[in-house]
């Protein structure tokens, strides 16, 4: 069998290991061992978290919306079930986005939901306001 000479490769997978380490702290950053495992971590959160990330915005939105509903006398539910009866067609995203940066349109869309949600209990509604 023919010798494979790996001191080329052997360095080049070490030097690439070492860059990605570069900024850990301490051994993690220049003993390739320690740099390797910490690395391997380091992608596997970061996959985590990318998919992570999507549900924590979606979560920050509603925080938003609910806020702004809130502040007009009416819940997040109830807003969201108007805006679904009006036929009203506008994400959690932008609809985040108006309750902090545009009031005004926000609370044109409270009403045109106030307006199509369905007659329920007035008691539960009046401990909102």
């Amino acid at each position: 069998m023919a010798r494979v000479k790996r001191a080329v490769n052997a360095q080049k997978k070490r030097r690439t290991v070492l860059e990605q380490a570069s900024g850990y702290r301490g051994q993690r950053s220049r003993l390739y061992r320690k740099a390797k495992e910490q690395v391997t971590h380091s992608l596997g959160y970061s996959y985590r978290d990318r998919r992570a990330r999507k549900g924590d915005f979606r979560r920050l939105w509603i925080q938003r919306i609910n806020a702004g509903a809130r502040a007009n006398g009416m819940t997040y539910n109830r807003f969201i079930q108007g805006l679904k009866a009006a036929g009203v067609e506008v994400d959690r995203r932008m609809l985040a986005e108006l309750a902090v940066n545009d009031a005004a349109a926000f609370t044109a869309l409270v009403e045109i939901a106030k307006a199509n949600v369905p007659a329920t209990d007035e008691k539960a509604d009046a401990s909102v306001a």
